[in-house]
């Protein structure tokens, strides 16, 4: 069985440093699909993963001249 959510953990069309970044997210994702029950709170979880992911990726394109 799969997940429609899935499909946003890909990170094959992204450059290959990013790709380190976003590829464990993916791994791990899939490995929630296939051992937790499908339910809200997987769901959620699945979710609050991809904003983890996101926040990853964007952190490594972030200026590195940047001091917040």
């Amino acid at each position: 069985m799969t997940d429609p959510i899935l499909q946003f953990f890909a990170f094959r069309h992204l450059p290959p440093h990013l790709q380190a970044v976003s590829q464990p997210f993916a791994a791990l994702a899939g490995e929630i699909v296939d051992t937790v029950p499908i339910c809200i709170e997987r769901t959620t979880c699945l979710r609050k993963l991809l904003e983890a992911k996101d926040c990853a990726v964007r952190a490594h394109l972030l200026d590195e001249e940047w001091d917040g």
